[in-house]
């Protein structure tokens, strides 16, 4: 069949019809032949759209063009602050309190006021109360001076126009709503108090309540248990208020409330078998006289980054000599601009402060700024950016990194953050590397792995054996290594958010905050009135690290755990399939004697005291399994010791197996071992 068209111009006419006997036949304007035709003048048509199409992707492609180089210039190259200095809001307290709020959150901190904002905007009566006698809101960002925000950045899709972008930040809710009040990476810790103060100022149903000398939970003893049923306050006067509520949000930064309440904690590093050890404070210090000349010069350094309010870098400033090694030593900078020409600095470490002992706290902020003014005559002489700046003081408070860490329905572990894991009940999302201070001037912090984005728990918000509680902020439910990533504020401000509209769920379903974290329903109700209040819980796109398909990834998860290893911000310096060697191994071994001493009575270095340079030699499996049995106070020799832990059920078949070289073992075989053993004789299992 052939069809017979006649064309009118440009159109195709609409007599088409058969041709008939199938035979080639000629219309006008159209060549047509046995099952080809070809229209040459429909062609033109078609080549006109084609033509258009070219014509708006080059407009589109030159104006993408056009924007990159704006934004390279602008964002990336355009270092001027254009923000102006504003002047500090006078914060005001509630003139009459109410006997009764249906929630009191204890903490001006972010984590508080997000809590507390967010409360009142699920139709909650709210009273914030702050304990540290401070005269700005916003605590560790404003009075400590922590101007420099560490961001929970969302996995980035790999795409041609990335650059073109902002990074999108995970959680966004009231965290992204006051930073889009602030100046940018860094920011003023005027403009922060002010974009604080007017949320909460602002805010229908929310009272604020400044100074109070002392704060403690007011406990009854009810049929489901114990539960805090108000706050007791002594008033800056110092007369004795005593209020009720229905919840109290802990958002101290010592979960205060809590631990007098009677809720159970660890402190520090104690889940690591180290109670001693906690993360090292700093007291941040400001510089005057930095020009717009002067901001450039020091981003013009050959280690550091720049942009419009942030510089990091100079690792030589790890070269100052403090007065006293043992309570002070410099790293490399952390520099966050204002904007009435300072700068404030996030680099001198304090050692061996309790953050729980005031009298601790007053020394720590004595001998920092005592050490800060000669910090600065050191940064004066060997960075020449620095030969005009002056020094300008020190913050008001000292950044805590790490004191309680209360016990609740879920605890965050170190697998929930390796693996990206989601939960059906996650409140919020975290990102940011695991970043692991050092605790005593001897030692150096540690990035121990660098997650895409890993899910928190509602139930890490509540604590065991006390109800009608939730604590926020970086005191949760958090075992000590996944918390050096959940400390961030931003993700202590997403749970604070969360704690807020929780209270309201529980309110109104006429149930505990416990039995609300265990209700399937209520959770997922719960995210859905987050996202309705402007957060983001979506779980993003992104390939899983390939560390976790390598043979060995249950040993290094156990030793990762364990603090045996890190992978730094790469995930690859776990070395899985480098060479150990004896002292390596024996240095783990002590780490795991000192977290498990009752099941290790010998000191591992008395198995290779008379090997030479146990450093420079590879690990055996003959020597691994002596090692071990000698830790746990066996007494098989050397070449029975492997038997032995057979014998005894500590090693498995199939780590065994796995072994490629038995005269030398890789770093990812003896954590597999090490697995086995914390797996079949201590019977804790890592996952």
């Amino acid at each position: 069949m052939h069809v017979c068209i006649s064309l009118k111009g440009d159109r195709i006419a609409a007599d088409s019809q058969i041709c008939p006997g199938g035979r080639l036949t000629c219309c006008p304007g159209i060549f047509v032949r046995e099952d080809v035709f070809r229209i040459k003048t429909t062609r033109k048509l078609l080549q006109r759209p084609l033509a258009l199409a070219i014509i708006a992707f080059s407009i589109l492609l030159v104006a993408a063009m056009l924007s990159g180089a704006w934004y390279w210039k602008k964002v990336r190259y355009d270092f001027t602050n254009p923000y102006p200095e504003q002047p500090l809001l006078k914060v005001e307290s509630v003139t009459k309190l109410a006997d009764h709020y249906d929630v009191i959150v204890t903490g001006s901190d972010p984590e508080g006021i997000a809590a507390a904002v967010s409360a009142a905007r699920n139709g909650q009566s709210v009273l914030l109360a702050d304990g540290k006698h401070r005269t700005m809101l916003g605590g560790l960002m404003t009075e400590g001076g922590l101007n420099t925000i560490d961001f929970n950045y969302a996995p980035e899709k790999k795409t041609l126009f990335n650059f073109l972008r902002k990074p999108d930040i995970l959680n966004k809710g009231i965290f992204q709503e006051w930073y889009n009040q602030v100046e940018g990476t860094s920011f003023d810790v005027v403009s922060a108090a002010n974009a604080f103060y007017r949320m909460v100022h602002q805010q229908e149903g929310l009272d604020l309540l400044m100074n109070v000398r002392s704060m403690e939970p007011i406990t009854e003893q009810l049929p489901a248990g114990k539960a805090v049923t108000g706050i007791r306050f002594v008033l800056e006067d110092g007369s004795t208020k005593d209020i009720q509520s229905g919840t109290v949000i802990d958002a101290t930064q010592d979960a205060d409330i809590a631990a007098a309440a009677g809720a159970p904690f660890t402190m520090g590093r104690e889940d690591i078998g180290d109670s001693k050890s906690l993360m090292v404070a700093t007291l941040v210090f400001k510089l005057d006289g930095v020009t717009q000349e002067v901001w450039e010069e020091m981003g013009r350094h050959n280690d550091a980054k720049i942009d419009r309010m942030s510089i990091w870098g100079y690792h030589e400033a790890r070269e100052y000599k403090p007065t006293d090694p043992a309570k002070v030593k410099m790293r490399s900078l952390n520099i966050g601009r204002q904007n009435d020409g300072s700068v404030l600095i996030n680099s001198m470490q304090l050692f061996d402060i309790n953050p729980l002992d005031p009298e601790s706290v007053r020394r720590g902020i004595e001998t920092g700024q005592h050490e800060a003014p000669l910090i600065v005559d050191f940064l004066k002489k060997r960075f020449p950016a620095f030969a005009n700046v002056k020094y300008g003081g020190t913050a008001a408070e000292l950044y805590i990194r790490e004191s309680r860490h209360i016990k609740g329905e879920y605890r965050l572990t170190l697998a929930d953050v390796m693996e990206n894991r989601d939960h059906p009940d996650a409140v919020a999302y975290g990102s940011y590397a695991i970043d692991i201070q050092s605790t005593s001037s001897g030692q150096i912090g540690t990035i121990l792995m660098n997650p895409e984005q890993y899910g928190i728990p509602f139930g890490s918000l509540v604590p065991l054996e006390v109800d009608r509680l939730l604590v926020v902020g970086r005191a949760a439910s958090f075992d000590t290594l996944p918390h050096g990533s959940a400390r961030v504020i931003p993700v202590g401000m997403a749970t604070g958010e969360a704690a807020g509209a929780a209270a309201k769920l529980a309110e109104e379903n006429h149930t505990s905050l416990r039995e609300l974290s265990r209700s399937d329903r209520l959770m997922k109700e719960l995210r859905t009135r987050l996202k309705k209040q402007g957060m983001d819980l979506s779980m993003k796109q992104f390939e899983f690290p390939s560390y976790m398909t390598h043979k060995a990834y249950k040993g290094l998860l156990a030793a990762a755990s364990m603090y045996l290893t890190s992978g730094s911000y790469s995930n690859n310096e776990w070395d899985l399939d480098g060479t150990s060697n004896p002292q390596r191994f024996v240095n783990m071994m002590r780490r795991v004697k000192a977290v498990h001493p009752e099941h290790f009575p010998n000191d591992p270095m008395e198995a290779i005291r008379g090997l030479d340079q146990p450093r420079n030699q590879p690990l055996t499996l003959d020597e691994a399994a002596y090692i071990i049995c000698h830790s746990a106070g066996r007494t098989a020799p050397e070449n029975k010791a492997l038997d032995d832990l057979q014998e005894l059920g500590w090693i498995s078949e199939e780590t065994l197996k796995s072994i490629d070289k038995p005269e030398s073992l890789s770093n990812g075989e003896v954590f597999m071992l090490i697995r086995d053993l914390t797996d079949y004789y201590l019977n804790i299992r890592y996952k």
